[in-house]
C-alpha cells in the first residue's frame, strides 16, 4: 500500500472516529454525565490519530511525487489538529456535563472539517 493510500485511509478512519466520538459525547451529555477517563483517553487517541495523519501529509508534501494539495487542505488539517486541545484549554480541564457537550460539538465540527479536507485533497 502506498503512502497516499495510507493517508486516504487514515482520513476515513479519522472521519469514523470523529463520528463515534461525537455520538458518544452526545450520549453522555444527554444522560447527564461529564467526561470520563475513558472518553478523555479516546480524545487523546483522536489527537494522536490526527497528528499521525498530519505527519504523513507532510511526508507526502516533501517527499513523494506530485502530491500538492491546496492551502485550504492544510488549513483544515491544522484546525482539526487544534480542535480537542482548544476545548481542553477553554474548559481548563474541567470534566462536568457542560464540558462534555463542548467536546461533542467540537467533534461534530471536526466531522465537517474532515469531510472538507477530503474534498479539497484533490485526489
Amino acid at each position: 500500500m502506498s503512502l497516499p493510500e495510507v493517508h486516504a485511509r487514515l482520513a476515513n478512519t479519522a472521519l469514523i472516529y470523529c463520528i463515534i466520538m461525537a455520538l458518544w459525547g452526545l450520549w453522555r451529555f444527554f444522560r447527564g454525565q461529564g467526561l470520563s477517563g475513558g472518553y478523555f483517553g479516546a480524545v487523546v487517541v483522536a489527537v494522536l490519530l490526527l497528528a499521525g495523519q498530519g505527519l504523513i501529509g507532510l511526508t507526502l508534501w516533501f517527499g513523494i511525487g506530485d502530491y500538492r494539495p491546496g492551502w485550504v487542505h492544510w488549513l483544515y488539517g491544522i484546525v482539526l489538529l487544534m480542535g480537542a486541545p482548544v476545548v481542553y484549554a477553554y474548559t481548563k480541564g474541567r470534566q462536568e456535563r457542560p464540558e462534555m457537550l463542548m467536546y461533542a460539538v467540537a467533534f461534530l465540527i471536526m466531522i465537517a472539517l474532515v469531510l472538507r479536507a477530503m474534498v479539497t485533497a484533490g485526489g
